[in-house]
């Protein structure tokens, strides 16, 4: 049986990145699958390493183990609620467990103290989470799949991408680092925030550096929101999703011209032209369910609404696979000409 190899592009979205953990337990249970690289911020750096880590210490199944342990360490770190049986859907589940009044409280004072303030001792649950269960001395030396994970730099507002040979636990912290609620990170007198505010995911070093043309993105934020924010709640909660999303977009819209023009020439005579032009976009996501989701929903790691992330994941990539697998190598899944002016 041919292994197709592709390319992973991991959006970040706090606790949504459990659908991210369903989707690559469907594809790494898939043997028709490889995968050469990953790219990812916030969420989707997480899952990129711990993904990647588990593959170097004993193939997929490792993979799928660490990320499973992952998300359930995640889970473990949410308070008790009662779930009724009939609640099933992510949605239903986010509706009973998200309406956390010191979560508000907190999100409420976020936007006018700063994290200094209101967390001045750095409590970090994830911190303790990655060092207990990855080795980032074997990331940096054995993993056979390509990393590039995003952070963005304070002083500059750019996009700085960490690779293997790089990679720390400062950095996955510095990718997952929201401005709003954490203290920054340092990394070598450099301060760093979120990736996914500078891209979200990035696409083009999946394209400059492997070889393989077929990139899978896996999306969180909803495209389009039909409602008109009215509360301020929901003002800042659209204006956190665009600007956690503009990134990703301006990057399609580029890629989508660049290819254009790459496809009008007779001789692609250069690397990145050629690699333009075997260029072939996939997504997986789950538009219609985000656009659902509570505002604090990112934020919700109670174990019932990550499983059913998690499943409904698993299931948009089943999907996927069924009606896509045979593309990959041959052409996109996704069309770039809705980004082009």
């Amino acid at each position: 049986m041919r292994t197709k190899l592709v390319t992973l592009a991991l959006q970040g979205g706090g606790s949504h990145g459990a659908f991210t953990w369903g989707v690559l337990d469907r594809l790494l249970e898939d043997d028709r699958i490889g995968i050469e690289g990953i790219s990812g911020a916030s969420s989707g750096a997480v899952n990129a390493v711990a993904l990647a880590h588990g593959y170097t210490v004993n193939g997929r199944e490792g993979a799928r183990q660490a990320l499973r342990e992952l998300w359930e360490n995640v889970a473990g770190k949410a308070p008790f609620t009662f779930i009724p049986d009939n609640l099933s859907t992510p949605a239903d589940i986010d509706s009973k467990t998200s309406n956390n009044l010191a979560l508000k409280l907190y999100l409420s004072l976020a936007r006018f103290f700063s994290p200094y303030q209101l967390n001045p001792f750095n409590a970090a649950p994830l911190r303790d989470i990655l060092a207990g269960q990855l080795d980032f001395e074997r990331l940096r030396s054995g993993c056979p799949i390509n990393l590039f994970i995003a952070t963005t730099r304070v002083s500059t507002g750019t996009l700085r991408l960490f690779r293997n040979e790089e990679l720390t636990l400062e950095v996955v912290l510095a990718s997952t680092c929201l401005p709003s609620v954490h203290h920054a990170i340092e990394i070598e007198g450099e301060i760093y925030w979120d990736g996914g505010l500078t891209a979200n995911p990035p696409i083009f070093p999946l394209l400059q550096h492997c070889s393989k043309g077929d990139v899978i993105a896996v999306l969180l934020h909803p495209w389009r929101r039909p409602d008109n924010p009215g509360t301020a709640d929901d003002i800042w909660h659209r204006l956190t999703e665009i600007s956690f999303s503009s990134s990703f977009f301006t990057e399609l819209q580029g890629l989508a011209l660049a290819g254009r023009e790459a496809a009008r020439s007779l001789l692609p005579f250069g690397r990145v032209e050629r690699r333009l032009r075997n260029l072939k976009m996939h997504v997986i996501d789950a538009q219609d369910l985000m656009a659902q989701l509570s505002a604090l929903s990112k934020l919700n790691n109670h174990p019932a609404f990550i499983k059913a992330l998690h499943d409904e994941g698993r299931d948009r990539a089943a999907q996927w696979l069924a009606g896509n697998y045979r593309l990959i190598g041959r052409r996109s899944s996704f069309s770039l000409a809705g980004f082009l002016p």
